[in-house]
């Protein structure tokens, strides 16, 4: 595809550029004259004229011959790839321009559109559109005839000014989402069409019915027309310096760029502006009934003065230069829109209102060519001469702008001019918002500068300003240089490294006369380039074209000034290999070395290496000889031989080889004579596909390689099998296509026949199915749809991803809702027929599977039942919306949702089963999985009773016997379904309503699972219901089940365990059911008081539990059940206590509050404390007893608080005043000393009385210091009271008091012991 540079020497490079002029892309009427005669050109007539479309054009001829195998797709797509012929029309008028040798350079320009996929030819005196996405016999061309309007200047019908002109295309129906907007040519669009010389705009409201609603024309004048006419007569020469590049425009009033958008708000109209070279802005309103323009004024002018830079670096005339609408979330309802404007310095950001008046207000500019390089470009660089903005182009995400930027400089020392190419890319600063940018400081450099070329030949002003910039296109980040001359440039970078890759079709082909980019069928992203040329229909650029076919950037232009074509007949021979050192190298892409193919991926291409390729090629001929022959002597030792069994998966070369036989391309596809006939070769090739894979099976059977994979690689010989499933089910899907149309046809009549092949919602979705396909394949760009789906069988899932993303334009909200029901169930038979025929066919073809385990089925990924449950979300809203639809109709959509539901809910189940095979988490999963089978059981039971009750209302009498076997009869393949999936609610609702005891004691016993199955679930409904004796009753039949259950329910486990005569049981049951807590847990320990939680336990009720606890308890006596009973007393006692705090408490919410919860020892004692009542201060020292000792051991500081509000319940100080005044004897001092609650406290915990369960309080706190054998021995009951504010005058009552009460009640100190103050 390219045209190598001709070696010439410096001298020759360094001539005027006008003497250059001569050696152009496409040669003047004279020299085409003289290469039409010359015998050297192959496949010219003898007449002279030129036959571009012929087989033998030489860029056509030099397709390889693996490029026009039946296995397109497989090839290594090194290399451009033809996608299209120009319709017929347009080639006929290319015949007349050549044979009434009109100039070359007049005769034809044209463009592409990248939102409508339109692409565009002036050739003559008409304008053609077509689609250049759609297949051959489905694109149709509308011709606009430019002769049917008229120009003020009355120079519209001459054809030399064809490339003169600027075309927009306005999509009228882009908000609308259908399948034509994906699959077909827009149905509506509107062009408008600006002339860059004479400023005529031309405006058609609608192309495609353009012979019923004229076009408009308007001719913009400017104040400077007189100035223009005489600038125009001037004569320049040809010849001039490179340093006078600043004087080299020509044509200052030129219009540079055109861009056109819808007003939402009003049908078939628009706004159009317009740039121009004198710094103009124009403004156009483009309505059915008129155009309307007007100058735009708001300074820019002022920008693009010529003495804005002094220095004169900054080339100033002929811009403004580029106009680009910004593509951030841009939607048809929006009443404004973002325009990026480019100048000789700057690029500014314009919002215009999209309405009548298309105000029009600046939002920000940013210097990209100043003194600060950081900011962009820096000037005044030693050796720079001139430097031009020459284009930019946006991101399709609307956040990365870059701008093609052309600087002439000097080499200081050679004195040698050049040109440096370079993209500057700039990106939005974080935290700018797009919609609303704010602030003097938008954009920033989102990398250094990328130099494209860094020496390249010098040219001319005109032919810089030719250039045009796109971004967008695959790979990721590439950019594509267009320039006048016809050459196309890929650029690339990769690794600190640019990469180049150029598009240079051979003269007798012409120009490239604009690209564009894929689109993606689900706008998920840009596809591959695609060019439109001159004479050889539309070409498309692989990405690994790009990656493996570019080369770095050589020291020559971008354009073909220095191409030579001698060398043609030999190009035509290459071969065009792709191999050798990964590493860039200065060279055209045909000169990559044929040796050292030990290759890896490059840029994250995967690419096989040559011994896959040897072992594939082995396989095939072994195949191929075993077909002819039926031998298979020696096959396993070949093939191990050549390490054909290391690889598993997709890249297994037994694999490829099955892919290659299911997906071939029929070479009998009669593309050109319409669907309706091509399809009728389908069956007869899929038939041949499928005895051909049967054959493939067979051989690797008796050649032992099905053993071997069995063993080794199971996945590769799981897709090989699944590759037939998958035959089988496009064979039956076929079949169900030709059903529907005889249906349809029966339905219509004869006279739609030619329309009913290619109808219906199950034909549109093969449509999107094999539209995504050949946009995402560009070497079956030129198949139709429907051929490349049915041929695609190995990418059967892509009926489903199209179902999930794209199910709207299948079915449109603008459609009936009868008219959904029906395409809705026509998608639903064609998804369970696929299902249906791949596990029939895996049931008839079992014993060539490997072992399951751990594999997911084609029809259990992601994919698939993704796009399986939004057809069945959708098909769920339609059922809730059947009033409007007669009986037949609401039993259709259930029946057929019933089939969707079982196959979905299957598809899960084996996910979820290879999931837990393989060890997987698989929680997920198995959550969307319940949720989703929820939604559908329920929906479609809850359809099931509502026809039995409209059947009850239209029936006159009432017979319950009858509506019984109604429901059944309707509900039997769902209740199997919700057996099958454990939809347990609506098996419970189906035996409810039928009142059908026995059905669900049946199914009790049939859906057994490790946590009780069906029979815990119908447990606990009954259990939520109260119907706590019939549950009970059928507890006795199912026993290991209830007891299951009722682990998780103790307030009826105890009633079974006493049942039982486990009394023992029943009271530890009892006893943890009464200290239940009232919140609940998610945990596995807490999971029993879940259920008791629901009741909200009261104090009475947990009071009651333990009494039967402390029943139970006795009624079992078994060994240690006299500490059990204790326990159960502490218990009761606590209970009592909380009861006694409560009565204490005014009312209020807290006391609601506390009433209704259990409260922990910790926090009664807490209240015991904070209460201050003498009796409440006591009993806080009996919740410690009633505990234990590590209770009392975590909690000492508790117990010390207990002490002191304890002693502050006396007044010591009155006591010790009243022993002195008195004169209180020994007896007197015990008496008085009794009343006080540290001589109780001391004798309730330290008394000859004291009990406690495991532990004593001399153990956790002493009395007196010298007693305590902790260590820690500053910790004691006086220690506490050291720290009472009346212990330094009444410390000896309060101690005494103290030990009076560890003595008992009776007994008094030692007569001749010291008290403690002494």
């Amino acid at each position: 595809m390219f045209s190598p540079p001709t070696r010439k020497s410096t001298l020759s490079a360094r001539k005027n550029v006008s003497e250059r002029r001569d050696d152009i892309s496409t040669p003047l009427p004279e020299n085409r004259r003289l290469l039409l005669d010359s015998p050297s050109v192959p496949g010219r007539p003898a007449t002279g004229t030129p036959v571009p479309w012929s087989s033998r054009l030489s860029v056509l001829a030099r397709i390889p011959p693996g490029k026009r195998s039946d296995r397109g797709d497989e090839v290594d797509a090194v290399q451009p790839v033809y996608v299209g012929e120009f319709p017929q029309v347009v080639r006929d008028a290319q015949i007349m321009s050549l044979q009434n040798y009109i100039p070359a350079d007049g005769s034809i320009s044209g463009g592409m559109d990248k939102e409508t996929s339109l692409a565009w030819i002036i050739c003559g005196n008409r304008l053609f559109i077509w689609n250049y996405i759609l297949p051959a016999a489905s694109r149709k061309c509308v011709v606009l005839d430019l002769t049917l309007t008229t120009s003020e200047s009355g120079d519209m019908g001459n054809s030399s000014q064809n490339n003169n002109w600027l075309v927009c295309v306005v999509n009228w129906d882009s908000s609308k989402k259908t399948a034509s907007k994906v699959v077909q040519q827009s149905s509506s669009a509107g062009i408008v069409m600006c002339n860059k010389k004479t400023r005529t705009l031309i405006f058609w409201p609608d192309i495609y019915n353009a012979d019923r609603i004229p076009p408009l024309t308007c001719v913009a004048h400017s104040e400077s027309d007189v100035t223009y006419l005489q600038e125009n007569g001037k004569s320049f020469s040809s010849k001039r310096r490179h340093n006078d590049y600043g004087n080299n425009v020509a044509k200052s009033r030129s219009v540079n760029s055109l861009i056109a958008s819808v007003i939402p708000t009003a049908s078939n109209t628009c706004i159009a502006l317009a740039c121009c070279s004198d710094g103009e802005f124009l403004g156009f309103l483009c309505t059915p009934s008129g155009i309307k323009y007007k100058q735009i004024e708001h300074g820019m002018s002022s920008s693009f003065n010529q003495g804005s830079d002094n220095s004169g670096l900054v080339a100033s005339k002929g811009y403004p230069r580029s106009l680009i609408w910004h593509s951030f979330t841009h939607s048809s309802d929006d009443t404004t829109r973002q325009f990026l404007l480019l100048t000789n310095r700057e690029v500014q950001c314009f919002e215009v209102k999209l309405s009548s008046d298309f105000n029009v207000s600046m939002l920000w500019s940013h210097e990209i060519i100043g003194t600060d390089g950081d900011l962009g470009i820096q000037k005044d660089l030693a050796g720079q001469k001139r430097i031009w903005p020459l284009d930019l182009d946006i991101d399709s995400e609307g956040k990365d702008i870059t701008i093609l930027i052309a600087i002439f400089c000097m080499d200081r020392v050679t004195s040698s001019s050049y040109i440096e190419y370079s993209l500057l890319t700039m990106q939005y600063k974080s935290g700018v918002n797009i919609a609303k940018p704010m602030g003097e400081k938008i954009l920033e450099k989102k990398a250094p500068i990328q130099v494209i070329i860094p020496k390249a030949r010098a040219e001319d002003e005109e032919f810089l300003f030719s250039m045009r910039l796109k971004v967008g296109g695959k790979p990721a980040g590439s950019a594509m240089i267009l320039s006048g001359d016809g050459t196309a440039t890929v650029s690339h970078y990769w690794r600190s490294s640019t990469i180049l890759y150029q598009f240079d079709l051979p003269h007798d082909a012409g120009k490239v006369l604009d690209a564009s980019v894929t689109p993606s069928s689900d706008d998920s992203e840009d596809g591959a380039w695609v060019v439109i040329t001159e004479k050889a229909g539309v070409w498309a650029i692989p990405e690994k074209a790009v990656l493996l076919g570019g080369v770095e950037p050589p020291a020559r232009s971008l354009s073909r000034k220095g191409s030579s074509n001698d060398g043609l007949a030999q190009e035509d021979r290459r071969n065009f290999s792709v191999a050798g050192n990964i590493a860039p190298r200065r060279a055209s892409s045909e000169a990559w070395d044929t040796g050292d193919r030990q290759r890896a991926g490059l840029i994250g291409v995967a690419r096989r290496s040559p011994q896959d390729e040897e072992s594939e090629t082995l396989l095939s001929q072994l195949f191929h000889d075993f077909l002819l022959s039926g031998q298979v002597d020696g096959v396993l030792d070949k093939l191990k031989n050549s390490r054909a069994f290391e690889r598993e998966g997709e890249i297994n070369v037994f694999t490829r080889t099955s892919r290659s036989i299911v997906d071939t391309l029929a070479k009998h596809w009669t593309t050109t004579r319409g669907p309706e006939i091509a399809l009728s070769v389908v069956s007869t090739q899929l038939v041949e596909k499928q005895q051909k894979h049967q054959k493939y099976l067979q051989f690797l059977a008796l050649s032992k390689c099905h053993e071997e994979l069995c063993s080794r690689q199971r996945q590769s010989i799981q897709i090989i099998t699944e590759h037939g499933e998958k035959l089988a089910g496009m064979i039956q899907l076929r079949e169900l296509q030709n059903t529907i149309s005889h249906a349809n046809a029966s339905r219509s009549g004869s006279s739609y026949g030619s329309d009913i092949q290619t109808s219906g919602a199950l034909w549109d979705l093969i449509q999107l199915v094999g539209e995504r396909a050949r946009r995402n394949t560009v070497l079956l760009m030129d198949r139709d749809n429907a051929e490349v789906f049915y041929s695609k069988v190995s990418d059967l899932e892509e009926v489903f991803h199209c179902l999930e993303k794209q199910l709207e334009y299948v079915i449109s909200e603008d459609m009936s809702t009868l008219v959904q029901m029906h395409r809705a169930v026509e998608l639903s038979n064609a998804c369970v027929t696929l299902f249906t025929a791949s596990i029939q066919y895996r049931s008839e073809h079992h014993l060539w599977y490997p072992p399951p385990e751990g594999l997911t089925p084609w029809y259990s990924k992601s994919i698939v039942w993704h796009g399986l449950w939004n057809l069945a979300s959708f098909m769920l809203q339609l059922l809730n919306e059947t009033n409007r639809l007669n009986d037949s109709a609401k039993f259709d959509i259930y029946s057929n949702l019933l089939l969707l539901s079982e196959i979905l809910l299957e598809s899960y189940s084996n996910a979820i089963t290879a999931k837990v095979e393989r060890k997987e988490d698989h929680r997920t999963l198995l959550e969307e999985y319940w949720k989703q089978r929820d939604a559908l059981l329920d929906s479609l039971y809850q359809h099931v009773k509502k026809i039995v009750q409209e059947k009850l209302q239209d029936s006159a009498d009432e017979n319950e016997e009858q509506n019984k076997d109604t429901l059944m009869a309707l509900s039997s393949k769902l209740l199997k379904i919700a057996k099958r999936h454990e939809g347990y609610q609506t098996m419970w609702s189906i035996c409810c309503d039928l009142n059908d005891s026995e059905r669900l004691r049946s199914l009790m016993h049939e859906s057994m699972g490790p946590k009780g199955g069906f029979s815990c679930f119908v447990f606990e409904q009954l259990y939520e219901s109260r119907q706590l004796l019939k549950l009970m009753r059928l507890g006795e039949e199912f026993q290991d089940e209830l007891t299951t259950f009722l682990k998780q329910h103790p307030d009826l486990l105890w009633l079974h365990e006493v049942f039982l005569h486990q009394f023992s049981s029943a009271s530890e049951t009892l006893h943890a059911l009464s200290l239940s807590k009232d919140d609940t847990s998610i945990s596995a320990l807490e999971e029993i008081e879940s259920s008791v939680s629901r009741s909200q336990l009261t104090l009475a009720k947990r009071k009651h539990y333990l009494n039967l606890a402390k029943i139970s308890s006795l009624a079992g006596r078994n060994i240690g059940y006299e500490l059990e009973v204790k326990r159960i007393d502490a218990d009761l006692n606590i209970l009592q206590l909380q009861e006694e705090i409560l009565r204490l408490i005014s009312d209020d919410e807290e006391k609601q509050s506390l009433a209704r919860k259990l409260l922990p020892p910790i926090d009664l004692i807490e209240l015991c404390l904070k209460i201050q009542n003498r009796e409440l201060s006591l009993r806080a020292f009996d919740l410690f007893w009633w505990t234990s000792a590590s209770f009392i051991r975590s909690n000492t500081s508790l117990l010390e608080d207990c002490w002191r509000n304890a002693a502050n319940q006396d007044d010591w100080e009155k006591l010790y005043q009243m022993s002195i005044m008195e004169g209180w004897s020994d007896e007197m001092t015990s008496e008085k000393l009794k009343e006080t609650i540290l001589f109780q406290a001391s004798s309730k915990c330290y008394g000859p009385d004291a009990e406690t369960f495991d532990f004593k309080f001399d153990e956790v706190l002493p009395l007196r210091i010298e007693h305590s054998n902790l260590k820690d021995t500053s910790s004691s009951v006086e220690t506490v009271l050291m720290q009472h504010k009346d212990f330094p005058d009444a410390g000896k009552l309060m101690v005494t008091a103290v030990m009076l009460g560890s003595c008992g009640v009776a007994s008094s100190p030692h007569d001749d012991g010291p008290y403690p103050m002494e």
